[in-house]
């Protein structure tokens, strides 16, 4: 495997990626050196927090740079080995993404054993947007016996899983998504109330429909109008686990915040950002709870995949027009 392709980062975009942003380029992989691995990927993840990246600012995550092959999740197999802590044929995680393949130190991946869940599902439920809700909703929005929970951006990887970890732990469950297909989807794992946002003429007046009597929980993947809706329905001592808002991550200029922030003051409301990192340690406790919620039936997924490196802008951009349902992956051929 000597020659590889990549995506690189060629312009920072203005508003919504285009492909003129990305450059697909090819390279040769020499041996690995002392203490490193080649590494053939299989699949890769695109996630709404990349954009970000693509932005020459400063947060939480450096900024992908211009001329330079672009990282995120991926799942790949070992080809050569030059350490004994990893084999010819194991499986690894690694966040060498947008690539098909790579020599890098052992020690910056993480070796795979999947047992009988398929390898890209460490890249969605099983990994990193698992244990996002798993985490937002348990720890960060502290969530207790008869809460109410509304879920927005609800049929993506993220809010899908927080849906599911909610019925599976009794709740009522609200979700807003948009579109007949997501609609559809969120009804078949059992989310008690579903709102089409596209549809709704007034997001405000469908969810205090579907809670008459408030929300206690809202877990937030997108930020702007159901943001504000959720403060208008949520109840006295209500928790808000702030964990994307992908209405604004292409805006062009600054964004309106809601109108009725003052909401928080009288609600008694605790609002709470959060990034998936700083709870790395919940992983054990996750994958233990996720292993018996999928034995029951209680816990499912969605995959939306891209073939090929070639179609990994096409995946990432479809990421904002909403064209995903569950997980956006690409299947490195």
């Amino acid at each position: 495997m000597p020659s590889v392709r990549e995506i690189r980062l060629k312009s920072r975009p203005s508003g919504l990626p285009t492909h003129d942003n990305f450059e697909l380029a090819t390279v040769e992989l020499a041996a690995p050196g002392a203490g490193e691995v080649q590494v053939q990927n299989l699949w890769m993840t695109v996630d709404p927090y990349m954009r970000g990246r693509m932005n020459d600012v400063k947060s939480y995550a450096p900024p992908f740079q211009l001329g330079r092959v672009m990282d995120g999740g991926a799942i790949g197999q070992v080809v050569a080995s030059n350490d004994p802590s990893l084999s010819v044929g194991d499986l690894v995680q690694s966040g060498f993404g947008w690539r098909e393949g790579f020599n890098a130190p052992a020690s910056a991946m993480q070796k795979l054993n999947p047992g009988k869940l398929p390898i890209q599902t460490f890249l969605g439920a099983a990994g990193m947007p698992g244990l996002t809700a798993y985490a937002g909703l348990l720890k960060v929005a502290a969530l207790k016996d008869g809460d109410v929970v509304f879920v927005s951006g609800a049929a993506g990887a993220v809010g899908a899983m927080v849906c599911q970890i909610a019925k599976a732990k009794g709740h009522t469950v609200i979700g807003s998504a948009g579109g007949a297909d997501k609609v559809a989807y969120l009804k078949s794992i059992g989310v008690d109330h579903v709102i089409d946002y596209k549809a709704e003429k007034n997001l405000n007046a469908a969810l205090a429909a579907a809670a008459p009597d408030g929300i206690d929980v809202y877990f937030d993947n997108v930020g702007g109008a159901h943001l504000e809706a959720a403060l208008n329905s949520a109840k006295m001592f209500a928790r808000f686990a702030i964990c994307g808002m992908i209405s604004i991550y292409n805006a062009t200029a600054p964004e309106p915040g809601p109108s009725n922030l003052a909401q928080l003051i009288g609600k008694n409301i605790r609002m709470e950002g959060f990034i998936v990192s700083h709870h790395f340690g919940m992983m054990p406790q996750y994958i233990a709870e996720l292993s018996q919620w999928v034995a029951d039936g209680k816990v499912s997924w969605k995959e939306t995949v891209f073939e090929g490196i070639e179609k990994a802008p096409d995946a990432f951009i479809g990421l904002f027009k909403g064209e995903n349902l569950g997980k956006m992956l690409v299947k490195l051929t």
